[in-house]
């Protein structure tokens, strides 16, 4: 199936989505928001499917939201919003790929997977604070579940780049694996869960859901809120390319 910036394959009943838009390091604007949510939402509803794996062209994983299409009066309604909600009730296991850079919604969508793959030279940032707004996809409550509440304000204030090593000794990864191995060994691993009955995975997967539902509806709704409200007191908002180069300067 061919989807505009969202490239689909099945295999081995695992759904490989891969964000196509190399030429912005798969930054997603609002055309590329809404083919990611149906990618997903077509992923879940599909009995085939048991498992999706997450990945991005042109050697990047994903540099976050294109930023120009959104304003304080679109936030709320902005497709981004879609694809959050889906992932907070994500019922399938959700892997990842990362190579390049997994930058602001690059690095919070990861915190909604299962597994996370990387490669030891990949770039993550939380750049959110240094653009003079707030993380969001839920990332405030699940980042310090993850890593813990001291890696989690590191890498929230710190606004800094850390590599894939550094992902992978905090938790937010499970294995960094070379570039030319990335896919396979992800793939690999998906295809090994993907084999389980579908019923077994996804009321495990709801369970586990469960037991953070409150924690991330609230985190998220505030998130929200506290997002549009600085949107609102911004003249302007950055491109996405200039974004990026203004949150690479503070890389170490």
């Amino acid at each position: 199936m061919a989807m505009t910036f969202v490239r689909v394959e099945h295999e081995d009943r695992v759904a490989k989505l891969t964000l196509d838009r190399p030429a912005k390091k798969n930054a997603l604007d609002r055309a590329t928001w809404r083919a990611f949510h149906a990618a997903l939402a077509e992923a879940r509803e599909d009995p085939e499917v048991h498992v999706v794996l997450v990945t991005g062209a042109g050697g990047n994983f994903c540099s976050g939201n294109d930023v120009t299409d959104m304003t304080a009066e679109n936030a709320g309604g902005h497709p981004s919003a879609l694809v959050i909600d889906l992932l907070c009730g994500f019922d399938k296991p959700l892997f990842a790929a990362v190579e390049g850079v997994a930058v602001g919604f690059g690095l919070t969508f990861l915190l909604h997977c299962d597994f996370v793959f990387v490669t030891p030279d990949a770039r993550l940032q939380a750049p959110f604070v240094h653009l003079g707004l707030v993380p969001e996809a839920g990332s405030t409550h699940l980042l310090p579940l993850r890593v813990g509440t001291a890696n989690a304000a590191e890498i929230f204030f710190g606004a800094e780049f850390f590599d894939g090593k550094r992902a992978v000794e905090m938790g937010l990864a499970q294995s960094a694996v070379s570039s030319e191995t990335l896919m396979e060994t992800a793939l690999s691993r998906a295809r090994q869960v993907a084999a389980h009955p579908l019923a077994g995975l996804r009321e495990t997967k709801r369970l586990l859901l469960e037991t953070r539902r409150e924690g991330l509806h609230t985190a998220h709704q505030r998130e929200r809120e506290a997002f549009v409200a600085l949107l609102r007191s911004r003249p302007r908002l950055p491109s996405d390319d200039e974004g990026f180069q203004r949150a690479a300067k503070l890389r170490t």
